[in-house]
């Protein structure tokens, strides 16, 4: 746990607004010729005030609790070489984050660390075991200065975000370190978009200002306006998420009339490059031609008041400069995700203007490599968590023959995702137990891959405990409802279209169930309606269907209302009990599962 005190921690949010700068990690701006002359140069920190200092921004987002290096795929980022060859780079962990960080602030001494949402929730059993204390405390240690929430920050509630924020001990579980009080995060969450339906008052602090030496800069976070629609009811409750455009311009007004004309937006929201490799041009040939989603438009919108943009929620790494509503290039970063890279930024702040320069920008992405030495500190934070994790985390579950890829895929159709659709259909199939006839998992509850290789003292080829949690981190009570065919063929259409069409979530389901998937088309008619069947026969519009889902997606979460629409509810056993008794029932030391076809989705390129 960090050991600061109390009566420190005010000192460490002042801090923390220059985290937030961090996140903007993807602005470096240069004076245009000739005015750093007038100023006597750059400030670098001694000596006498110069017109102008640069400012280190560092920033990462999306790290999910992820404190050991992310195992198989899910752990690497992708390089292109000039020769065209793509590289693939084992990466993340915050043993190496630390030294990464640690090692890019030395010789800057304005230098301030931030963050895009996602820190914690959907995380591996380490930290998810004890409810993200392990992430906070190493966070703490890591130096973040700021973050933006993110939809993830929501999964257990406002109460519990709120104990994340201000520390103590959990309400049901207790303590976990001995007449030890978790003492909650040195660094600010800002929610500026997120207020409570009863009061209309912000949830969390909207923005943070950090100051050093006469320079300020305000920093404002928000999270995605369609947060609800990607967190189980609970985490919502009684709370509301507005526009990120309106909420930040109306905060960088407030700012701006308190004489803070530096200002950075964390936003938890993001886009796709067109290329996943992290050193990918997205400037080419024009400024931010290689990049789309939600994050243009909102760049586009936001006011020019606000210098950068650091972002995430993709988990997608790009740093683009998109113009702002003046057509003035402005910097939109983000790091990908689980800690595998962080962004480094320079911002050069005009002490004449209050304002930062962005006639040019400088800011890049970089690998958190596993071949550096690894952090001390971060090194004795995870074997303590992991001594106390050992009896649950180590227990063997299953076996399987090779890595079974999940969240590491980029298909439509899964192995990992098969195999966990037919967990559920297994589970839930016995009449006393809901009498499912088909399973639907969404894809983006995968959160892992099943890897073959070791992770521990356990063996190759072992699933433990800790391994299926991982891939399975929210502990999603299941449901079987009644749906009729047309609502059945009506949710397959929904992954293309509605709130899907510009980003497809493609459904994984249960053996038995196929469709074609036609890409060649667009918005419903991508899924084949007339090529629907289940068990070899077509899918009766009429007939009512027994159809297993976790609760999210049983509440019509992830842009699927049709099966929002489920009567006759059964609640089940959770998701991941259902998955570790299928490993349990389909595997042996001598007998390991085999990675199962993708062979019930035809997708027509």
């Amino acid at each position: 746990m960090s050991a600061t005190p109390q009566k420190n921690r005010a000192a460490r949010r002042v801090l923390a607004a220059a985290a937030g700068l961090a996140t903007v990690g993807a602005l470096v701006a240069a004076m245009p010729a000739g005015a750093h002359d007038r100023g006597n140069g750059h400030g670098n920190g001694h000596g006498h005030k110069s017109r102008t200092v640069d400012v280190q921004l560092l920033s990462f987002n999306d790290l999910h609790g992820n404190l050991e290096p992310p195992a198989g795929s899910a752990g690497n980022v992708t390089r292109t070489h000039p020769d065209g060859t793509v590289e693939a780079i084992p990466a993340g962990g915050v043993e190496y984050l630390a030294t990464s960080l640690r090692t890019a602030r030395k010789g800057n001494p304005y230098s301030v660390t931030a963050a895009g949402g996602d820190m914690v929730g959907a995380s591996p059993l380490l930290s998810g075991l004890f409810h993200d204390e392990p992430t906070i405390e190493a966070l703490n240690g890591l130096d973040l200065d700021v973050t933006a929430v993110g939809n993830h920050e929501f999964d257990e509630g406002a109460t519990e975000l709120a104990r994340l924020q201000n520390g103590g001990c959990h309400p049901v579980e207790g303590c976990y370190g001995k007449g030890k009080e978790f003492e909650g995060a040195d660094f600010p969450y800002l929610a500026a978009n997120v207020t409570k339906e009863k009061t209309g008052k912000p949830l969390l602090k909207p923005y943070t200002v950090w100051k050093k030496k006469g320079v300020k800069i305000g920093f404002i976070g928000v999270t995605l306006e369609g947060t609800p629609d990607i967190v189980t009811a609970n985490g919502v409750k009684g709370l509301k998420f507005h526009d990120e455009v309106e909420t930040i311009n109306k905060y960088a007004r407030e700012l701006d009339r308190k004489g803070v004309k530096s200002i950075v937006a964390l936003i938890h929201e993001g886009g796709a490059p067109a290329s996943t490799s992290y050193n990918y041009d997205c400037d080419s040939p024009g400024a931010g031609d290689g990049i789309s989603g939600p994050i243009v438009d909102i760049a586009k919108g936001i006011t020019p008041k606000v210098d950068a943009l650091v972002t995430g929620h993709t988990h997608q790494a790009y740093v683009c400069t998109v113009p702002d509503p003046s057509g003035k290039p402005r910097m939109v970063t983000s790091a990908s995700s689980f800690g595998k890279l962080y962004t480094d930024t320079t911002l050069t702040y005009d002490r004449r203007t209050k304002d930062i320069v962005r006639t040019s920008v400088k800011s890049a992405n970089h690998v958190v490599t596993r071949d550096q030495p690894k952090a001390a500190d971060m090194t004795r934070l995870i074997d303590r968590w992991n001594k106390l994790a050992a009896p649950i985390a180590n227990r063997p579950q299953g076996w399987i023959s090779a890595d079974i890829n999940g969240r590491g895929s980029t298909a439509p159709e899964k192995p990992l995702g098969n195999v966990i659709a037919d967990a559920q259909l297994e589970g839930l199939a016995p009449a006393d137990k809901g009498g499912a006839e088909v399973a639907f998992m969404n894809p983006g509850g995968i959160r892992a891959d099943l890897v073959h290789k070791a992770s521990g003292s356990e063996g190759d080829g072992v699933v433990t405990y800790g391994e299926a949690f991982t891939v399975q981190p929210f502990t999603n009570m299941m449901n079987v409802v009644d749906l009729t065919g047309a609502q059945l063929v009506a949710a397959l259409q929904q992954q293309v279209s509605g709130a899907n069409e510009a980003g497809p979530k493609i459904l994984q389901v249960s053996r038995g169930l196929t469709y074609t998937l036609d890409l060649t088309k667009s918005g419903a008619d991508r899924v084949v309606a007339d090529s629907i069947e289940l068990n070899g026969e077509a899918i009766d519009p009429a007939r009512t269907y027994r159809v297993a889902m976790n609760e999210f997606l049983a509440g019509g979460g992830d842009g699927f209302p049709a099966l929002g629409q489920g009567t006759n509810k059964l609640v089940g056993a959770s998701d991941l009990d259902l998955f570790n008794a299928y490993l349990a029932a389909h595997s042996t030391a001598s007998a390991p599962l085999v990675p199962p076809a993708t062979d019930r989705i035809t997708v027509i390129q």
